[in-house]
């Protein structure tokens, strides 16, 4: 008798300990879920705002038409990703797209004297802020996750019930050089 109490007892830690880590587990990966929507309804604030831009920088200067074009493909990539990991590559895209865009209308003076150019840049920069905060959150949450997912006891009920690494939001490649834009005719 005492020994079938002892192997109750043994059964009950260890299903509370799994029943413990399992919503642990999957707490952490909801938190990444969750702030990756937050990335991407910066995303769509920006992808928002590009339009208005482009129209506005348009409407001033005609020479410069493959960067629109750069621009709506670019967009469109990001819109037909279906990963976390493709949204990330489609948005580092449009970045890089976005900067060739920053670089025409600083050389280009009456695009900044422009209004409304002025306050869409100003919503644009202000939405790159919120990208990259929301991005280093993000990030945060995944190495939150992941650890649990790394750490013993968390590593024994991840690959119990199949818990995997979530991908760190990363820079494209060739992101830390400066486009650059020849306005040569």
């Amino acid at each position: 008798m005492k020994t079938v109490l002892i192997l109750v007892g043994v059964v009950a830690v260890v299903g509370l300990f799994l029943f413990s880590s399992y919503n642990s587990l999957v707490t952490a990966r909801e938190g990444v879920d969750s702030q990756w929507a937050q990335v991407e309804s910066q995303y769509q604030r920006r992808f928002d705002l590009i339009p208005n831009l482009v129209e506005s920088v348009k409407g001033v200067m005609t020479q410069e038409q493959t960067i629109f074009g750069d621009i709506a493909e670019a967009r469109t990539r990001y819109s037909g990703a279906v990963t976390t990991g493709e949204k990330a590559a489609a948005a580092s895209e449009v970045e890089s797209v976005l900067g060739r865009l920053l670089v025409i209308m600083e050389n280009y003076p009456q695009l900044r004297t422009s209004e409304t150019v002025q306050t869409l840049m100003a919503q644009l920069e202000g939405t790159e802020n919120r990208i990259s905060v929301e991005r280093q959150r993000y990030n945060e949450t995944v190495r939150d996750y992941n650890l649990k997912t790394k750490r013993i006891p968390g590593a024994w009920v991840a690959a119990l019930f199949g818990f995997e690494e979530e991908q760190y939001f990363e820079a494209a490649a060739g992101s830390e050089t400066a486009p650059a834009v020849d306005l040569t005719l």
